[in-house]
Parts: structure tokens; C-alpha cells; sequence
């Protein structure tokens, strides 16, 4: 990692850090100032993605269906399955805030960020303090994708949408399934929001 002038702000994307227990440590030993940004989304579609993402690699792994359930005739869920387990944000989060307080966090809302990105990078620029450059002018929706693309990327005349692996379609999912999801990750939502002071109207 570079060092950071004076003016300047360093970035770092690892999408798993939330979710590595021996993160929110390493972190605060290197930087107890360090700003963090936490995308969320709701965590039945977050699991139902993740699986898609795997699907995409490994074709013939066994339905979503049969790896949400330890038992599906008693209903448990099996929360080892990491594509379920990353959804239960409350969890996650009690371990930061043993380094970090809440104020250091910001939650963007991945569903917000794809309907209204310029809105949520409003929020994100006036947590790190920076002016607010970044508007809606910048973006234009891209209905093949189904999410907004920047339209001129820095440092080239051309727009910049997500990846191919982006935006792929979902699976059919049982209904029966998603309802017991929703019902499982319920409670753990409505912590997050207390935790956070956001309703992030995953129901």
C-alpha cells in the first residue's frame, strides 16, 4: 500500500473483510482512524447471487434448494454454507465494533446504490469529507444490465458498467424456500438496523 500525502485518501476494496474474524484487529493495529464502507444488500437476494456467481463456475453443483437446508423436513437452515452465512450482518458486525466505533462505519445500501447511485455516493463523499462531485449527471441507466453505468469513466471518452459477471440472471428459487429464508434472517435484520439506526426494508 502506498503512503497517503497530505490531501489525499487511500482506498482498499476486499469484499470479504466483513466477514474474516481476525479483520476488524488487523485493521485497528494498523489504523485506528481507518473510515469503513460496508455495501449491504438484502441477504436472501445476497445469497441467492453468490450462488448464481458459483453456479456460473461449477455448473454442476447441487440446487440452492438442497445447500440451504441442514434438514429441509424440519426447516434448519445451515448456516456453515457460507452464501447464508455472510447474510447475517448482525453477527459480523458485533465484531467490528469490538475495534471500531459505529461512527467509522458507513452502511451503503446496495439497492439504493443501483436505483439511486448518485444519492448514495452523496452519503459516501460527505463521510469521507470530500465535496460533493459526484452527481446524478454522472450516471445513466443501462436496462440490459439492469444497473446505472458511469457515463464517462476518468481518463477515457468511453462508459464503465459493471463486468460480465455482474447483473446475471437468478436461478428459479422454490418460493417456499425464499419465505423460510426471509423468515430466518429476519430477526438478524432487525438487529443490524437497531445496530446501524438504518431500515434498510429488507421484508
Amino acid at each position: 500500500m502506498p503512503r497517503t500525502l497530505e490531501g489525499q485518501i487511500t482506498m482498499e476494496k476486499t469484499p470479504s473483510y466483513f466477514v474474516t474474524k481476525e479483520a476488524p484487529a488487523r485493521i485497528s493495529s494498523m489504523s485506528r482512524g481507518t473510515k469503513l464502507i460496508v455495501v449491504v444488500r438484502d441477504p436472501v437476494t445476497r445469497a441467492i447471487s453468490d450462488y448464481t456467481q458459483t453456479l456460473s463456475k461449477k455448473p454442476d453443483i447441487p440446487t440452492f434448494e438442497s445447500l440451504t437446508f441442514k434438514n429441509r423436513t424440519t426447516g434448519l437452515i445451515d448456516t456453515s454454507w457460507s452464501a447464508i452465512q455472510i447474510g447475517i450482518y448482525a453477527k459480523h458486525l458485533e465484531n467490528w465494533l469490538l475495534h471500531f466505533p459505529i461512527g467509522q462505519i458507513l452502511f451503503v445500501s446496495g439497492e439504493r446504490l443501483i436505483r439511486d447511485p448518485a444519492g448514495e455516493l452523496g452519503r459516501v463523499q460527505d463521510f469521507l469529507g470530500l465535496k460533493r462531485i459526484i452527481t446524478d449527471k454522472h450516471f445513466y441507466f443501462n436496462k440490459t444490465k439492469g444497473f446505472p453505468c458511469l457515463k464517462k469513466a476518468e481518463g477515457s471518452s468511453k462508459p464503465h458498467c459493471l463486468g460480465k459477471t455482474k447483473g446475471r440472471t437468478h436461478p428459479d428459487i422454490d418460493q417456499e424456500v425464499v419465505q423460510r429464508l426471509r423468515d430466518f434472517y429476519r430477526p438478524f435484520n432487525m438487529k443490524f438496523y437497531q445496530m446501524t439506526g438504518q431500515d434498510f426494508g429488507w421484508d
